[in-house]
This record gives C-alpha cells, structure tokens and sequence, in this order.
C-alpha cells in the first residue's frame, strides 16, 4: 500500500517516443531540437490531460541532455537527466501559475533569469497553467519574454489559451495539442494492463477510453478505478457497473424495437433503463449517438468514424443493413428535439415517451408518403389510362348494386377510387374544402366507361341541389374587390372575437390590396407580423378560397417603408424637439442658466 503509484505518474512518459496521440508535436520538437533551431518561448495548448506539461518535461530534459541518442532522445545516464529525474536540477524549473500568479512571483521570477545555469548549456523555465497569471503580472513578463538572455527558454502551458493576451501569444511558438483518440488510449491502456497482469477484454478499454473523452489521465484514472473495483479483471460488464454507462444492448434492443414499430416494447426498454438509476436525458442523448454510428455504418468510407471496439462495430454494420437513411435521419431529428426539450420539460419521462412513440411510427410514415410517388412513376402506359381503375371500381360497385339495396352500398369504394386519382391541381382544393363524391344514382352505370372528366364535371350537371361551396370544376372563379373585403372584414371580427389582437389589428391596419391574378397584398411592418402572417396564412386562404370559389387566392406579405419618427428618447432630443416647435425654448433656459437635467 506505501509503494502504490497511479498509473497516470507511474506510466507517465520519459521521452518523446513514449508520448501518446501527439506525434505532429513530438516530431517539431525533436526536428527543433536536431537542427538547433530552438524558440526562446514555447506555448502548449490543449484540453486537459493530454499530454501538455508532460512534453514540456521532456522537451526540458531532452534539451540540457550531454549525450543525445541518434532519434534525438535523452539519455537518462547523463548528470542533467538524473539531476531532473530526481527533481533536483539546477537548470529546469517549474512555476505553478494558479498559486503564483502576482507581478512579485514574476518579477522573483525575472531575478532568476539573469543568473547564467551552473550546469548544463540552457536554463529552462516551464510555468503551468499560465492563463491564471493576472494581467499586472502579464504585462512584467513581456520584456523578458521577448528578449531574454541567449541561455533562457520559456515553456509556457495552459487549458485556456483564449485567457492569455494577445501580445503573450505573439512572442511564443505555438502548439495545438489535440484529443487522444479512442484507439490510441484503449492500446496504451492494455500495455498497462499486460505489464501489470491485468486481464482485460477489448470491449471494456474501449468503453473506458471513450468515457475518457480525448484525455489520458482521465483514462488512467478510470483504469486504476475498474482494476480495484473488478480484482484485476477489466470487462465490458465492470466498467458498465462501475462507471454509470448505459450497455449498447439497450440502444440496440430499442432500435430492432422501433424498427418492428413495436411501441411497447419501446417503453419497457425505457422503463428497464430509468430502474437501473439512469436520467432521462443520458438515455435520449445515448439514443442519438446510437442513430449516428448507425448511419455512419451504412458505408464502408465512414465505417473508420466508429470508434468502437470491433465486436460492437460488428453489431453496429449488422444493424445499419436492416435501417435506412431516412429512417435515421427521422429519428435522429425526433432524439435531437428531444433533448433540447428535455430540461425545460415538466413531465421529463413523457418527452422522452412522446419521442419514443414518434420514432416507432416513422417508418410508417415514410411508407405513406411514397405511396404518392409510387403512383406518380408508374408506367405510360397506364398513365395514360387512368379510366380503367375507376372502371373496374366501378363494374365492382353495380355488382354489388344489383345484389344489395342502395341504403347499403359502400360508397368508400368509389371514393377511394376517385380520390387516388384526382389530378394534382385540385389536391389543395381537397384539403381547403369538403370534397362531395357523386353517388351511385348520380352516376350512369352503363357499358360505356367513364372517364375521370365525366366524373368531375360542371357541378350543376352531377347535382344541382348541391352547395355551391363543393364545386371542383372551375378553381378560378372572378369576384369582386368588396366581395373580398366582406369576407376578409369578417375573418378580422372573428379574430378579435377570439382574442387574437394582434392578427386583428394586422388585417385592418391597411387595407390589402387584390391583384389581377387573385394575389393579395398585405402590407406588413416587421419581421414578426409577417412570422405572424405565415403561421395563420393557411385558415385565412382556406376560408377565403372556399367562399370565394376560387383556389388561386394568395396571401402576399409586402413590407412597409419606414417613414416613421422615433420619438424623442434623451433629455437632449426631448429638449431639441421643444426647441423646434419655440425657439424662444432656447432662450428662456439661457435666461435662468437651466440645464436638461
């Protein structure tokens, strides 16, 4: 117990061959270092635990080393590398800048400089977390900084780069540290685990390193965490355990679930998963990366975008075959809403619910929604004999004619004949209006077939007694401008009947103006009256078009010029404005020595 050290310092790396994930840094820096090209001031950025302060050590160490290996690399035999080994090097400081962050620590700092190193050919200053460094002592630090003695080298590092002043950042050479990848960690993590005789499986390092994030202390944390918790055996069900993270079978069951549409399982899959102790918003955000490796899946190009072990990008290939991409568009959408809905959300569990059930039916809905399109590619040939479907309903129906009484005919046969084959110009007049099918004793069934023109005609000659308001034959039917302002004056009472001020105020503040091609101008004054004009356009134009008998009716958002004043604002404006209407204003304030307060 006295000699245990974690894994993030005891497999800390000594040289540069050793570092993890950043070989574009690494290799600068030995090629730097090589050609005797060194900067006088380095800057490390990056997230944290990637490697920062670690290659700041090395770097340190590599540079003041006597015998430099031929892939220039410390010795670690040599006086300076065993002097800095043991932490009591004479030429390689390191400063805290989170606890020594006033201008007296810099200017100390600065003193130091000035001193030639008693050992080795360069003195090394590495200052951690620099951003914390006040901006007093900042601005201490320029001079030196930018001209310090030929033996000095600053190796600043820090989290937050955007935090250090611009004028810092102009005297150092920068470098970017980036995130660790998954792959890269999971193999570092399972070097640790065979030399310190850990069993492990590949699922459970992945697991660990994705929950990493990027950072490799935070996996080395994490391992040392499992390692205690599993007795030395890290599998993918003890990191699941031990770390709170949801199984991949969850995700995978529900999709197969949303895939049969099956909702109810859908639901007890939830429900096994907020018994478990997970929160709502975990599942749901997991679900939408769970649609994103599935999509990603789909082709072999992005199959390296899955950063998953391979047993699970197995399952992951497996899965995208049975799914389309609509599909996981769809339901990709549905999870992202969601999850934005989610914290805001009174009844958090039912959000959730509501996209579940949402998602079990998109399939169904992307069926639905071809069926237009399936009949609009079928083959010329029957295109052009759309007759012989209402034909054959129609032989159908007089059979059942002859048999049955009247009162018992199914009229959803005929209707649904008619309705799947009505043009695309009266689609809208058929969810604007009611659509009256003619019934079997306005239809002359005879041995002759009827054609789709016969089916439709002129109103008058299918049922006279009917309402004019269900004519389908002529869409363009004139009228005037005050027959236009009768119907639109009432749709504004009905408005503020319904308390909805400000539709009503926007239908009578001018008054629209009819176009020769029944397009109508409203005049708005902003952005959110015409954001309100969008949103009620659709019952405005399914009232005006049925009881005008006219389905090219129009609502056409114009916006007003600005010519109004602003009204005066400041003491200054109010009093300019006074001054304009009197100008004796002016020189009564002089008189009595007033000011505008």
């Amino acid at each position: 117990m006295d000699n245990f050290i974690v894994s993030a310092r005891k497999y800390r790396p000594s040289t540069f061959e050793t570092v993890v994930g950043q070989q574009h840094i690494t290799g600068t820096l030995k090629n730097a270092i090589k050609n005797s090209q060194l900067a006088q001031a380095f800057l490390f950025c990056g997230p944290r635990g990637v490697g920062k302060t670690t290659c700041a050590r090395i770097l340190a160490k590599t540079i003041n080393c006597q015998q430099l290996s031929p892939e220039v690399e410390a010795c670690g035999n040599c006086d300076s590398c065993k002097s800095f080994q043991h932490g009591n090097s004479f030429s390689i400081h390191e400063l805290d800048a989170a606890s020594n962050n006033s201008v007296d620590d810099i200017r100390s700092l600065i003193e130091q400089v000035r001193i030639p190193p008693q050992t080795g050919k360069y003195k090394i200053y590495i200052i951690d977390e620099v951003h914390m460094l006040s901006t007093q002592a900042f601005n201490a630090f320029l001079k030196t900084l930018e001209e310090p003695p030929s033996y000095a080298i600053f190796i600043l590092a820090t989290t937050e780069k955007h935090k250090i002043l611009p004028t810092i950042l102009s005297r150092c050479q920068i470098f970017d540290f980036n995130r660790i990848k998954v792959e890269h960690i999971a193999g570092h993590l399972a070097n640790i685990a065979n030399k310190e005789e850990v069993t492990y499986d590949q699922d459970g390092l992945h697991l660990i390193a994705q929950k990493a994030d990027g950072g490799l202390r935070d996996a080395l944390s994490m391992f040392d965490q499992i390692v205690s918790f599993s007795n030395k055996n890290v599998s993918y069900q003890a990191v699941i355990d031990n770390l709170n993270i949801l199984d991949y079978d969850y995700y995978f069951k529900l999709t197969d679930a949303i895939l049969a549409e099956d909702a109810v399982n859908a639901l007890l899959v939830f429900d096994e998963v907020l018994s478990n102790g997970f929160d709502g918003s975990h599942f749901i955000s997991g679900l939408a990366s769970h649609f994103r490796n599935l999509l990603v899946g789909k082709d072999s190009a992005t199959l390296k975008l899955l950063e998953v072990s391979e047993n699970i990008r197995q399952r992951y290939i497996e899965q995208a075959q049975q799914t389309e991409v609509g599909l996981l568009l769809s339901t990709l959408n549905i999870a992202n809403q969601c999850e934005i809905n989610y914290r805001t959300s009174k009844n958090q569990r039912l959000q959730v619910e509501l996209a579940l059930l949402k998602m079990c039916h998109v399939r169904s809905a992307i069926q639905v929604n071809k069926q237009p399109i399936e009949m609009n590619n079928r083959p010329e040939s029957v295109k052009k004999k759309p007759d012989t479907f209402v034909a054959n309903a129609l032989e159908n129906a007089s059979s059942v004619a002859e048999t049955k009484p009247k009162e018992t005919i199914k009229q959803a046969q005929v209707q649904t004949v008619v309705e799947s084959n009505i043009p695309p110009e009266s689609q809208e007049t058929r969810t604007s209006g009611k659509l009256k099918i003619p019934s079997f004793k306005d239809m002359k069934l005879s041995s002759s077939v009827p054609s789709l023109s016969d089916v439709f005609k002129d109103k008058k000659e299918v049922d006279p007694d009917a309402d004019p308001e269900y004519i389908m034959g002529s869409d363009q039917q004139h009228f005037t401008y005050e027959d236009f302002l009768k119907i639109w004056h009432a749709l504004a009472d009905k408005a503020k009947a319904e308390s909805k001020i400000t539709l009503f105020t926007l239908m009578t503040a001018n008054p629209p103006k009819l176009r020769d091609d029944f397009k109508v101008e409203i005049m708005v004054e902003n952005a959110i009256q015409e954001n309100l004009l969008s949103i009620s356009k659709i019952d405005i134009l399914n009232e005006l078009r049925v009881k005008l008998k006219n389905f090219a009716i129009d609502l056409i958002p114009v916006q007003a010029e600005s010519n109004v004043i602003r009204k005066p604002y400041t003491n200054q404006e109010k009093y300019q404005a006074m001054l304009a209407k009197n100008p004796l204003v002016d020189k009564l304030r002089q008189e009595f020595n007033l000011g505008f307060d």
